[in-house]
């Protein structure tokens, strides 16, 4: 299983960019995706995620900004982040998950995602 994150960037506060994460290997149908990001000096957090069903799952810190969505004829899954902040900086990683279903508290945990892309960075700045 392969992904591959882009669209990452350098953007000023209150613009948007939006991350793609093409995957490959694996049925992509079939499974959750999901978005995680890690600031320097700080752990790895959930940001989003989408069920094979099509739930949505957001963390606190980017719900009402960012949208994730999956196109499974592309195989591809995206994440649509509007009203930037600097505290949205952070290299961005996609993964899919062991399973297409689940709870919020399932698709929030890292320990649920077996395969994860190379990571892309987001610069926010002021």
């Amino acid at each position: 299983v392969q992904l591959q994150a882009f669209g990452g960037g350098l953007v000023q506060a209150g613009g948007y960019l939006r991350l793609s994460c093409a995957a490959s290997g694996r049925t992509f149908s079939r499974y959750g995706m999901g978005w995680f990001r890690q600031a320097p000096g700080k752990e790895r957090d959930f940001v989003a995620a989408i069920s094979s069903g099509g739930s949505t799952y957001y963390s606190d810190s980017v719900k009402g900004r960012f949208t994730i969505s999956r196109e499974n004829a592309k195989n591809t899954v995206y994440l649509q982040m509007n009203s930037l902040k600097p505290e949205d900086t952070a290299v961005y990683y996609c993964a899919t998950s062991r399973s297409g279903y689940g709870n919020r508290s399932y698709f929030t945990e890292s320990i649920t995602y077996p395969y994860w892309g190379q990571g892309t960075l987001v610069t926010v700045s002021s």
